[in-house]
């Protein structure tokens, strides 16, 4: 009894003191309060954002949900990626490079209507077109390149055509003097 006694004198000496600390206590549970209503708040409003109206879900569904997805998009993409890598070498042996000459095939002619034509892979393989008008007839071969030349003798047009198909120079002009110069270097 004396225990009880002796905190009720207690609480008679300080029991303003006790007041204003249980007021102060009241308050800043009441601000505790007031914080956690907001927290609870931001926190539905980020959970319905992430359920986005999903109904009847929680969040340990979506959560797998989202991972399954996430692991199909990387399936995706690696089949994708192979798919690209498999273009792309197919790719490397498409025509890639074209060299394009048109010329006079005869003096007496003009208006440059014989043409050479070289169409490449990316390796320098492919064949050279050529198509040479004269008045009475005209004649269009073709000659295979291998390695950015061919076992068939060129003439100056074709190396000309093949070269340019190699620089990626596709422009189309006669230069007699390149022609002339080709002819007798080769």
């Amino acid at each position: 009894m004396e225990f009880i006694e002796l905190i009720r004198k207690f609480i008679i000496i300080y029991s303003i003191e006790i007041i204003i600390g249980l007021i102060v206590s009241i308050l800043l549970l009441f601000i505790t309060v007031i914080v956690l209503i907001y927290k609870g708040r931001k926190l539905k409003e980020n959970y319905t954002a992430l359920v986005r109206g999903m109904n009847g879900i929680n969040i340990e569904d979506l959560l797998i949900r989202t991972d399954r997805d996430i692991k199909d998009i990387q399936r995706d993409i690696q089949l994708f990626q192979q798919s690209l890598n498999n273009m792309e070498t197919k790719l490397t042996f498409a025509i890639q490079k074209i060299g394009f000459i048109r010329y006079n095939a005869f003096y007496d002619m003009g208006s440059q209507l014989s043409f050479s034509i070289a169409l490449l892979d990316n390796f320098q393989n492919g064949f050279v077109f050529t198509s040479i008008y004269g008045r009475e007839q005209s004649v269009c071969y073709a000659k295979p390149v291998r390695d950015g030349e061919s076992n068939i003798p060129l003439s100056a047009e074709e190396m000309i055509a093949i070269e340019r198909a190699i620089k990626g120079e596709n422009i189309d002009f006669a230069n007699e003097k390149l022609i002339k110069a080709y002819r007798v270097t080769n």
